[in-house]
């Protein structure tokens, strides 16, 4: 890596805990936000290779007549079935990390965020220079899934949570914590890591 390379810090936390409303923060501060969420949902709808892939493994009902994701398919079809996720994010995960890296190409700051549900679950804190794990209390992230996807049941969400490492064990595989709780700020949790990074590019 180049002096004039960004440091590649991921960002991760389970579902619902608040791991975007801190992305948000960052980049108030001015650092570039890679959504591997969002751009997997993209890849998985318009990159014509993934949707083969796709189609090949799940059916043509993974997409719509007018050839949009089926994402409702999708989730009924593979979030009940650890083999069936194991599959897809098989696809995914190696479509988003190509992406990611002609993404971070393009970028002149110090240091670049990769915000991703699932790092040390696919192997991604491999590609990573620093990893943040933002954590929150699993009733707190549950209620705040409910609200925020009102589409999803509770038993839905358990079966995706179960599919994640506890965030006990995300807390000591990351290089930093956030604690997103109601007796504790984000924003000065966030300027101290930010200040880090800057002094140790």
């Amino acid at each position: 890596m180049s002096n004039n390379s960004p440091i590649l810090v991921g960002i991760t936390g389970g579902i619902g805990s608040g791991k975007s409303t801190v992305a948000k923060i960052f980049s108030i501060l001015g650092i570039p936000i890679y959504s591997a969420d969002d751009r997997a949902k993209w890849l998985m709808g318009n990159d014509e290779e993934l949707k083969r892939q796709l189609t090949n493994a799940f059916g043509p009902e993974s997409f719509s007549a007018d050839g949009s994701l089926n994402r409702t398919f999708l989730a009924n079809e593979v979030f009940s079935d650890p083999e069936k996720v194991k599959m897809i994010n098989a696809l995914v995960h190696p479509a988003v990390g190509k992406d990611f890296f002609a993404w971070t190409e393009q970028q002149h700051a110090p240091y670049v965020l990769k915000e991703a549900a699932l790092i040390f679950e696919s192997g991604g804190e491999k590609t990573l220079d620093k990893v943040i794990n933002v954590s929150s209390p699993l009733k707190v992230r549950i209620a705040r899934i409910l609200m925020r996807d009102p589409f999803r049941k509770e038993e839905q969400v358990n079966q995706i949570i179960n599919q994640q490492l506890p965030d006990e064990q995300k807390n000591e595989l990351a290089d930093f914590v956030i604690k997103n709780t109601d007796n504790k700020l984000l924003i000065p949790q966030v300027l101290k890591i930010h200040q880090h990074l800057l002094t140790n590019k």
